[in-house]
């Protein structure tokens, strides 16, 4: 039988953000009672019987380059119609509580990154002993950043930390912060679109360390979408000729991948699933534009023309509109409770089946939400038996 685990440390890169504070609000209202649980697939009848961390037992930390105050940040949330005022105002004293346990960091350096990466190390360590957590499970939530240039330090672990304590930089944030997760015995989630611990080097450090991990990109809108829909058409041997698609963001995700460089990381994840699902290549041409008028929503537009018996031409069209920070966070705290799990568990290194979770799954080409669905299930069953 795996071990159980009781307090369980959740700490945000990020954690100021839409979606963070939508995870702590939305879980501090379970916790006490005050709201639902809809969303959390770990509530699903095939994964309601793994036994994992307490919605009580969790305490949140983070860190954030906004000073915003967590509370206040709730308050715009509310005001923006992404959760409840009633709650903020219930959670309001919890939330101040969180607060206190975010730290600002400055931005990442250009060099010494080593330096850097010790100060979160140390960060975490002192949270983990603190609040006496068992497992800290670090979760990155921050904006999603440029594609990282490969190095040869990539390659090898001691070359790695040589280049980090150089003048230039190596690592981009989320790989820097899961050098620094694994460094202080926690386990990583990127839910955010970039190398994070893809590196051979960070890989190796984990498995060395009995550390699991999980990435990337959390799957929450038009990718969702596709990886049902993508399956339909591949089952029905209908041929996909084109799939474009336009999605419009606001808040703070659109302003950042208004960056050419920082959403040609977010076009790269979504692009994986369709030639991997239907076996061939399909011209999915896909743009991402900022409506800063849309706040913290979103909406994606699909054409989808596809090819039937007697070469007859059809096409399909969909409209997402949603809210990021209410799809992702429930995503979020069940990556962060499995992920706790998996650590007590004995399990290390990338842990395949959370890739249901995943825009960019790390290890394996099924984007098949079912399919998907059912490994997750078999693992998490696993983690019970000690399988």
């Amino acid at each position: 039988m795996s071990a159980r685990i009781t307090r369980t440390g959740v700490w945000f890169v990020g954690a100021r953000g839409s979606v963070a504070t939508t995870a702590v609000v939305g879980a501090l209202a379970v916790a006490q009672k005050l709201a639902d649980r809809t969303g959390l697939v770990t509530d699903l009848p095939g994964l309601s019987g793994v036994v994992l961390p307490d919605f009580e037992d969790l305490v949140f930390g983070g860190h954030d380059i906004d000073p915003t105050p967590l509370p206040h940040r709730a308050e715009l949330l509310a005001d923006a119609g992404v959760v409840p005022t009633a709650l903020v105002r219930m959670l309001a004293a919890d939330l101040a509580g969180v607060d206190r346990r975010i730290r600002r960091v400055p931005p990442l350096p250009a060099g010494r990154q080593l330096e850097y990466a010790a100060r979160i190390s140390h960060d975490l360590r002192e949270f983990r002993d603190r609040e006496g957590c068992d497992r800290v499970v670090v979760v990155n939530v921050a904006s999603t950043e440029p594609p990282l240039a490969s190095s040869p330090a990539h390659a090898d672990l001691a070359a790695l930390e040589t280049a980090l304590r150089g003048d230039s930089p190596v690592l981009s944030l989320s790989s820097l912060y899961a050098y620094a997760a694994f460094r202080a015995g926690c386990s990583f989630v990127d839910f955010t679109p970039g190398a994070g611990a893809r590196i051979p080097a960070l890989g190796d450090l984990a498995e060395a360390n009995g550390l699991p991990w999980a990435g990337s990109d959390g799957k929450t809108g038009e990718t969702l979408v596709k990886s049902v829909l993508a399956p339909m058409f591949a089952l029905r041997n209908l041929r996909v000729r084109s799939w474009a698609g336009t999605n419009l963001l606001g808040g703070g995700d659109g302003a950042t991948l208004a960056d050419e460089r920082a959403a040609a990381n977010k076009i790269a994840s979504k692009g994986r699933l369709l030639g991997e699902t239907l076996g061939y290549e399909v011209d999915a041409p896909l743009h991402i534009d900022y409506v800063p008028d849309l706040g913290d929503f979103k909406t994606a537009w699909d054409h989808i023309s596809f090819e039937g018996f007697l070469g007859l031409r059809m096409s399909l069209q969909f409209t997402w509109h949603g809210c990021d920070s209410a799809l992702a966070a429930p995503l979020v705290l069940d990556l962060a409770r499995l992920l706790a799990q998996a650590h007590a568990a004995g399990r290390s290194g990338p842990q395949t089946p959370l890739g249901f979770f995943f825009k960019d799954p790390v290890g394996t080409d099924e984007h098949r939400l079912g399919a998907q669905y059912e490994s997750l299930v078999a693992w998490a069953t696993s983690l019970e038996s000690g399988a």
